[in-house]
């Protein structure tokens, strides 16, 4: 007998439970239904929660994604995807999309039913992330457009109207540039191994061969017949090479010493005029003006280079999206983390409590004159004379102060990170204006992946050596300090934008930040670094010392925490960032980012020193 409160959803999550199981050739898996999103690890998967109403939609999300994660199980071996993986990460990206559309692909041609559940699937991620009302094939991501032309050519199947206005905008790139090799895609469908260097090989083609890392297969001579061709051949093989090698690497070898003779040449020129400008007179009119050195581009580190700002950018979240666009992503982002929102206002409150308990008035006591203390009315009653019988009222000092919260808006913050830090920040934001606390929320990303326009400028003018950071950044304003929260409380909704979050170059953007504090008029400063790695971006360190950015990083630090004009705190996101900063927590879980935040602040507001060095010690417990 069936008891009215059974949950209707039941019978339909263990049916699918059970297909999941077979059809992945895995009945010890485990599967379990949640609000979390998706995902899958060596002991099961995780699908969407679905609700008692059983919606056409829920059934349709959680049939596909559980009919992907199958697949994903049944015919993809971890060891060799591991030994083929790029080292790069958008390479790896790219690999990773094109291996996971090979399972789908051969999944349908075993069982064409899956196909349709899972364009369900693409069609739902396609509508969250806005695919349709994109533009320009630079805001849609690269591997994303990759996974469903595989999917496409391999199964012959049309793609959902999103994802198919994403794979439009990259298609002609991609056929132009890998179209000969993307032709023998059917051939090597059910080899994995090949199918890895077909994508390696389709990596290179478009344009990302420096981020493959070494060939696995020259380590494995028989592969392709490589052992015996290379005992046939030993020498003269080798000697081809290094004549290739040589005749492409020469003009351009040839070019760079030039230059660097040409350099070096003018440069002993100008220090013998140097050294003989003091006994030398040339006559009036002939002394050539020479222009004043170039303003060093970073205050931290006078060396720090920049190949080009021209296509930087500083924008504000509403221009990088419609309004209705902004509405529908922040209806997403209250979906997605209602189950935090009631222990992030617990912390909020309690926050509020601290602040606004300093911002109270006190009174001094024991005083000859001022407000009768109704504590000494009885000694008042029984000696009038009695002294130290009056209270004063007193305002406690609390310096006006303005918080900036510095968001990482890379790429491997997407999913539950990026969406903790963005409601993390409504929360502390609508807080901290409650208490006459000035807010500025900032975010940093690039505009594209892999340079974007600086590169293309870098290539066209002849790849010169060391050019410093090599990449368009975009530094977004979600909520100026100045601001008030009703008008920006859409804006965060644009973290949760499918191809906003890129790459990060931090030392940059924690000066841009430093700035726009020092312009401010409050007497008190607080910067919040929110990160969950060093900075990255692939396209500077190719071509620039590995620590590059992370020097920069440093320095930069140095400097801020050096001048104290502003007080600095960071949060690592599974990240330790107390090896750059002075003050500063790292995380495990995104779980723990919103007490980490508010215990972070609430130490900083603390007046006695013995509370806050207490209140700061939640950073070792965490």
């Amino acid at each position: 007998m069936t008891k009215p409160s059974d949950n209707p959803a039941d019978p339909f999550k263990k049916a699918l439970a059970e297909a999941t199981k077979t059809m992945a050739d895995d009945p010890d898996m485990t599967v379990t239904f949640s609000v979390d999103p998706a995902g899958m690890n060596k002991e099961g998967v995780r699908l969407p929660q679905v609700s008692r109403r059983m919606t056409r939609d829920e059934v349709l999300l959680a049939r596909g994604t559980a009919d992907a994660f199958a697949l994903k199980r049944k015919y993809h071996d971890e060891a060799v995807s591991n030994r083929y993986a790029p080292t790069g990460n958008l390479a790896r990206e790219i690999y990773d999309a094109m291996e996971t559309a090979r399972c789908e692909a051969v999944g349908a041609r075993a069982m064409p039913g899956t196909a349709t559940n899972i364009d369900a699937k693409i069609q739902w991620e396609a509508d969250r992330k806005g695919y349709s009302q994109i533009t320009t094939a630079a805001e849609a991501p690269l591997p994303v457009a990759a996974g469903y032309l595989v999917r496409q050519l391999a199964t012959g199947r049309p793609l959902p109207k999103g994802a198919q206005h994403v794979a439009d905008l990259w298609r002609g790139f991609v056929e132009e540039q890998a179209g000969g090799t993307l032709e023998g895609l059917d051939d090597v469908l059910a080899d994995q191994a090949a199918f890895a260097r077909l994508a390696r090989k389709v990596i290179a083609d478009l344009g990302y061969g420096d981020q493959l890392g070494d060939d696995p297969d020259m380590d494995d001579p028989q592969d392709d017949g490589g052992e015996d061709q290379a005992q046939d051949q030993p020498d003269s093989a080798g000697e081809d090479q290094s004549e290739s090698d040589e005749t492409e690497a020469s003009p351009e070898q040839t070019q760079e010493d030039q230059q660097d003779q040409s350099q070096a040449q003018v440069t002993t020129e100008d220090s013998a005029d140097m050294e003989q400008g003091d006994e030398t007179e040339m006559p009036d009119g002939e002394a050539p003006l020479e222009p004043p050195p170039p303003a060093p581009y970073s205050d931290a580190d006078p060396n720090y280079a920049v190949y080009t700002t021209d296509f930087d950018e500083e924008i504000k979240a509403e221009d990088l999206a419609e309004p209705a666009e902004l509405e529908r992503l922040r209806a997403y982002l209250d979906q997605q983390l209602d189950p935090l929102k009631g222990a992030v206002g617990r912390l909020a409150n309690k926050l509020q409590r601290r602040l606004q308990a300093q911002q109270n008035r006190s009174w001094l006591f024991d005083l000859e004159e001022g407000t009768l203390d109704a504590g000494r009315l009885a000694r008042v009653v029984a000696n009038p004379t009695t002294p130290l019988s009056f209270k004063w009222e007193k305002d406690t000092e609390f310096r006006d102060t303005v918080v900036t919260l510095l968001i990482d808006n890379s790429g491997s913050m997407r999913g539950r990170p990026i969406s903790i830090a963005a409601i993390c920040a409504d929360v502390l934001a609508r807080t901290l204006e409650r208490c006459s606390v000035k807010v500025e929320i900032l975010g940093f990303t690039t505009r594209a992946w892999k340079g974007g326009q600086a590169r293309e400028r870098w290539l066209a003018q002849g790849r010169p050596q060391q050019p410093g950071r090599l990449n368009d950044l975009r530094h977004i304003i979600y909520k100026g300090a100045d601001a008030p929260w009703r008008r920006a409380r859409a804006n965060l909704g644009l973290m949760m934008k499918e191809g906003l979050l890129k790459e990060n170059i931090d030392g940059e953007a924690l000066e841009w930040a430093h700035r726009r504090m020092q312009a401010r008029p409050e007497a008190r400063k607080i910067l919040m670094v929110i990160s969950d790695g060093a900075p990255v971006d692939d396209s500077t360190l190719s071509v620039n010392p590995a620590s590059f950015l992370e020097k920069h990083l440093r320095d930069v630090i140095a400097m801020v925490e050096k001048r104290k004009a502003v007080e600095l705190i960071a949060i690592g996101i599974g990240h330790d960032v107390t090896r750059y900063y002075q003050r500063a927590v790292t995380i495990t879980d995104v779980e723990q980012l919103a007490g980490a935040m508010t215990e972070q602040l609430a130490s900083l507001f603390e007046v006695d020193p013995r509370k806050r060095a207490k209140a700061q010690g939640f950073r070792r417990a965490v």
